[in-house]
């Protein structure tokens, strides 16, 4: 059975390369938000076995977003995606439990490492 995948980005272009790059056998994008408050509603009905998280959205940003996730699903896991290569970012996005940290742009090879990692850290 595929891996259900709620992403989280406020790009339409990024939607589309993450349902691009993903492999229909093993994963399948159950929902696409493009805010942070977008994503807390959606939670609840897509029930996603991970989120991709950007980081910069309108209203709500991504590291908010994925705290306020975890902190009502602990075992939620989340993966951030971010054009940002700050070592704040990354270490903020660690210490709220996100199960990764992606840069874009990325290729397929990159998110699929990405996503294994993430589904092995259960």
């Amino acid at each position: 059975m595929s891996k259900k995948i709620m992403v989280v980005d406020d790009s339409r272009i990024a939607q589309l390369q993450l349902q691009k790059e993903l492999p229909e056998e093993e994963y399948q994008v159950v929902a696409c938000c493009q805010s942070g408050e977008e994503a807390l509603n959606m939670y609840e009905e897509a029930q996603p076995d991970l989120v991709t998280m950007d980081i910069i959205l309108p209203g709500m940003d991504g590291l908010e977003t994925a705290r306020t996730i975890l902190t009502a699903h602990p075992d939620a896991r989340i993966l951030m995606v971010s054009s940002l290569a700050y070592d704040d970012a990354v270490e903020e996005a660690n210490k709220i439990g996100a199960k990764g940290f992606i840069y874009k742009p990325f290729d397929q090879d990159q998110l699929l490492q990405a996503l294994q990692k993430a589904f092995a850290d259960a």
